[in-house]
């Protein structure tokens, strides 16, 4: 007769060796995590944000619960040193944990516990911490300390530079395999923003980081795009044009960067034509990047129709008309199509 004796090793947290980012934008109030690991799904434990609230990164022995936990007692009133010390304190396991917090208020915190594995360390200043265990060393975190200052653009940009700087500098010693950027901004307009403004995760690729900053790309030419139109409306409706202007810039910023891609394909182009149209800015670059989706996919209905209405935008009725009448000989039975046509020939309300 044979016995099998099985022993079971119960392990409360996941371990998430890496590095992290955690940034205020006081000019646009986007909080945001960026982050990459030698781990599967890194993003599912370690980043946690909230509009109005906080950012929290919570990993090396993650405890996982710091982030909801952390965001209710931010959401109380605390603010992140008080927080980390509330988290960190009633913990046991607190010489394994790593943390970064940045409030709404732009104020930050951070922990490094002594038993972390080398090398660990991190930064900590106004409306930014970094910090990453397991790295090759303290140029890990310096590099991103200093990408982040150094890099123009919108938040999630100087994040991800920051991950690049990082990685740049030897990264996390046990090589790479997923990464993530999680940012929220405030909106009464759009609450799903609050949550969600920003949430890209690359769970399992020899090069996260790349991938991750190729799909934001394609984020940023479309629904990150129409975020932009959607603040710029409510900022001018407001009054507040220096807002609205940063909006427009950064709608700017996403044409002159995609158009500068040759690879652009032919939806990313198209989305990024259609929010600039419909948004009534940028009409000129919109036509040149809906142009070239129909030469890509000169068959394709709903690009045919983005021109149709760049054109219209830009005053061009004729060459609006003949091109949705084009769209719709491929497909005569759409009535999208056929509202389209009437609109344009000033048959129907604009």
């Amino acid at each position: 007769m044979r016995f099998w004796i099985v022993f079971l090793l119960l392990i409360p947290v996941s371990a998430s060796a890496t590095f992290s980012i955690v940034a205020y934008d006081p000019q646009t109030e986007e909080l945001g995590v960026a982050v990459q690991s030698r781990a599967f799904s890194v993003g599912g434990g370690v980043p946690w944000a909230e509009a109005g609230v906080g950012a929290i990164a919570t990993q090396a022995s993650t405890n996982e619960s710091f982030g909801p936990r952390g965001l209710d007692l931010l959401r109380s009133g605390m603010d992140a040193q008080s927080v980390v010390g509330e988290l960190i304190g009633a913990d046991e396991m607190r010489e394994h944990r790593q943390l970064g917090i940045v409030d709404a208020q732009g104020r930050s915190a951070n922990w490094t516990g002594s038993q972390c594995m080398n090398w660990a360390g991190d930064h900590q200043e106004p409306m930014l911490s970094v910090q990453g265990n397991i790295l090759a060393g303290p140029a890990v975190v310096e590099n991103m300390v200093r990408a982040f200052h150094e890099t123009q653009g919108e938040l999630a940009e100087r994040l991800l530079a920051a991950l690049h700087a990082g990685q740049a500098a030897g990264g996390d010693t046990r090589g790479m395999q997923s990464a993530a950027l999680l940012i929220v901004r405030p909106s009464e307009k759009f609450p799903e923003y609050e949550s969600r403004y920003v949430d890209l995760r690359v769970e399992d690729h020899a090069s996260p980081i790349d991938e991750l900053e190729r799909v934001f790309r394609i984020h940023q030419a479309s629904d990150l795009l129409r975020a932009h139109v959607r603040y710029a409306e409510e900022f001018a409706q407001a009054g507040d044009l220096d807002a609205a202007a940063v909006e427009h810039k950064r709608m700017g910023s996403a044409l002159e960067f995609t158009l500068s891609q040759k690879d652009a394909t032919a939806g990313t182009l198209n989305a990024l034509a259609w929010y600039c149209g419909t948004g009534g800015v940028f009409l000129d670059q919109a036509l040149v990047a809906v142009r070239r989706a129909a030469s890509l996919e000169p068959e394709n209905t709903g690009v045919l129709d983005t021109l149709a209405e760049v054109h219209f935008r830009l005053g061009d009725r004729e060459q609006a008309i003949e091109t949705i009448e084009r769209a719709l000989q491929l497909a005569p039975e759409d009535d999208y199509l056929k509202g389209q046509l009437e609109r344009f020939r000033g048959e129907s309300s604009p």
